[in-house]
């Protein structure tokens, strides 16, 4: 089984610039408070280290 994230929005995107908001919908996420459970992988990393206050990692599984 691959390793995932639970990644959780605690952030709105109002305000923020055009990248931020493309990388929360790459991320699959829209709206306040959803979440989301993604595979480990550097590229996902690497978007929410982009956004660490719009997005937080709830929790690491595998």
């Amino acid at each position: 089984m691959a390793k995932t994230i639970v990644v959780k929005q605690i952030g709105s995107p109002i305000r923020r610039p055009e990248d931020q908001r493309q990388t929360l919908i790459g991320l699959g996420l829209n709206k306040m408070h959803k979440t989301r459970e993604l595979e480990d992988t550097p590229s996902v990393r690497g978007m929410v280290n982009k956004l660490p206050h719009l997005v937080k990692i709830i929790e690491e599984r595998g």
